[in-house]
This record gives C-alpha cells, structure tokens and sequence, in this order.
C-alpha cells in the first residue's frame, strides 16, 4: 500500500490495530506504553516495539510529547500507520523519530499482521497474517 510519509524511517514488526482514535495525553501511560483510556479497545494493551495502527489522533496537544515521552522511555511503538495523521501525531511522531505514513487503507491491516512499514518512500506491506 503507498501512503504519504509524515516522518521518514523504516522498521518491522507487529501490528497492534484500533479502529478508533487514539489520544495519547491521558489514554497512553508514558512509562510503560500501556493504553490507558477507559473502554478503548485497545485498553490494558502495550503498543511498546509494536507497529501502531489507527485511524487518527484525538485530544490535547500534549499528545505530542507524551509521544516523544514514550520514545524517551523506550515503550514507544516501533512506527504508526494512519488513515489521517492529524497535527498532534505528526509532532510527536516527527519529535520522536518514529516513522509514519497516512493515507493508508487500515481496514486491511489486521492485529498480529506482520508489517513492514517504509516510511522513506512511503510503503506499507503486510508480510504476514
């Protein structure tokens, strides 16, 4: 799937995948990585060394540095995939060095696909399912 690079970089891994939005300012613990909004489908869930895939951001704009939090705390996901990266996201993941790309189809991209996510030229690719 070709998508639009938010910010560059390359990197393997699992998919974890909601279909909801995600704010990370209250919804992420910034120590562990732990999804922590109430009654998200992703709750309880740990999105550290994970390839994050949602929808969109939602929320504060501190959303961004918890993002760059969990990357300095090392429980930050591999790279995020979106539909539509909005401005929260975008400044935490470029903050952060995380890669991502939006623009991308996430209904098919399923939990537990294995996903390499090429965000220098702006390609995701489901390796396993």
């Amino acid at each position: 799937m070709k998508g639009r690079i938010i910010s560059p970089g390359k990197c393997e891994g699992v998919a974890i995948v909601s279909k909801e939005p995600i704010g990370f300012y209250g919804g992420v613990d910034l120590k562990t990585g732990l999804i922590i909004e109430k009654n998200h489908p992703l709750e309880g869930k740990c999105i550290k060394n994970k390839i994050l895939v949602f929808p969109c951001g939602k929320g504060s704009t501190v959303g961004s540095y918890v993002i760059y939090g969990l990357k300095k705390n090392n429980v930050a996901p591999l790279g995020i995939i979106n539909e539509e990266t909005e401005t929260i996201v975008a400044t935490g993941v470029i903050l952060a060095g995380i890669p991502c790309i939006d623009k991308i189809d996430i209904s098919k991209i399923k939990d537990n696909n294995e996903i390499l996510l090429d965000a220098n030229e702006g390609i995701v690719e489901i390796l396993k399912n």
